[in-house]
């Protein structure tokens, strides 16, 4: 462990010196590529220290231990000894989780698509209570949503939203969402106070930009149509709408939300390449075999991960059986101490995969 430790740090001592470099510094990208690795580093470099820092103290100490006959230096000797031998293991492991390459995604902002399922009126009212809780859920930690594209259904909520989601780090968090979303309430429709449930699916993809995807102008098939929804005064007057089928995939996008043609291809174009990123992304899991699918934060879209129980006051997370209160999660509150939950048994899951 020593070893590799001072090997990682010299290593961080190499980055601190390259930041410094004129021909760096001239050259904003590299510069930029080397200061987001020198902060991703910044973490684990402390960790390395102040492990090397207790083995030093524990060496000095036996040192110093074996040459004093002074009863009370020996008795303070070995009471430094053994708090410093108490943190060891602490910190090895937290090194360890550091060490395992992290989630080379969980850097990018997100596209968020909300789908309501089953449960007709009351699985739309569902996707649109969902929307709102992440959109709280965001504002509480100053990342931007932007809706890119929606259609509302006709007793509230949503058919489908899809909303980008742009902040520090936005998608190592927001990837546990993934996967069907399940209600047990009484619908505001239901005259017999009987409870329904529904269900809404949540996919959460990691935006890709040009580098990451690359789209060839000829498999696509690009139509315009009028918007029938928000979109300024141009609505079904003009063909602000837009529509784009990748022809190879047979994925299909559109979007009318905006003001311009212009402005939903772009947005179009995001959704896109967004979802030809994520089924690159299940193609490379499904080669690595079935413990990388099993992993926690990667759920499937099929896969049904929490349950909000109205009646029960009980919000249940289905991986890790962590139970919130139902008003606590929904209203955004709450929700990050799921997240946590789902974050530390990931860490966890990784830590003993690496022992």
């Amino acid at each position: 462990m020593r070893d590799k430790l001072e090997k990682l740090l010299d290593a961080y001592a190499e980055l601190e010196k390259r930041m410094v470099d004129p021909a760096v510094v001239s050259d904003p990208k590299e510069y930029a590529r080397i200061a987001k690795e020198h902060a991703n580093q910044a973490e684990l470099a402390a960790k390395a220290r102040e492990y090397l820092s207790a083995l030093d103290d524990i060496e000095v100490a036996k040192e110093m231990l074996r040459e004093t006959s002074d009863a009370d230096e020996k008795e303070m000797l070995q009471e430094d000894i053994a708090s410093n031998e108490a943190k060891l293991p602490g910190l090895e492991d937290e090194i360890k989780v550091m060490l395992i390459p992290g989630d080379p995604n969980d850097e990018k902002d997100t596209i968020v698509e909300i789908r309501a399922g089953v449960g007709g009126d009351e699985a739309g009212i569902f996707a649109g209570d969902l929307f709102n809780m992440y959109r709280r859920f965001a504002e509480s930690r100053k990342w931007k949503v932007e809706v890119l594209s929606s259609s509302p259904s006709d007793a509230g909520g949503f058919k489908t939203i899809e909303f980008k989601v742009t902040g520090d780090k936005v998608y190592s968090v927001m990837k546990y969402e993934s996967g069907v979303h399940r209600v047990q309430r009484v619908p505001k429709t239901e005259s017999q106070g009987r409870i329904q449930t529904s269900t809404a699916t949540v996919a959460v993809l990691p935006e890709a930009d040009e580098i990451d995807i690359q789209i060839a102008a000829e498999d696509l098939r690009i139509d315009t149509y009028c918007a029938s929804g928000p979109g300024g005064q141009g609505v079904n007057t003009t063909y602000s709408a837009v529509r784009i089928t990748h022809l190879p995939t047979n994925t299909v996008v559109q979007s009318q939300d905006q003001r311009s043609q212009i402005q939903n291809r772009e947005v179009c174009m995001q959704m896109l390449r967004a979802r030809l990123y994520e089924m690159e992304l299940e193609r490379q899991q499904a080669e690595q075999g079935a413990t990388r699918l099993a992993q926690i934060g990667h759920g499937n879209r099929s896969e049904k991960i929490r349950t909000y129980n109205q009646p029960q006051d009980r919000v249940t997370d289905h991986r890790i059986g962590f139970n919130g209160t139902y008003n606590g999660v929904l209203l955004g509150d709450t929700l990050p101490s799921v997240i946590d939950a789902l974050a530390a048994a990931e860490r966890a899951q990784k830590l003993a995969e690496a022992v």
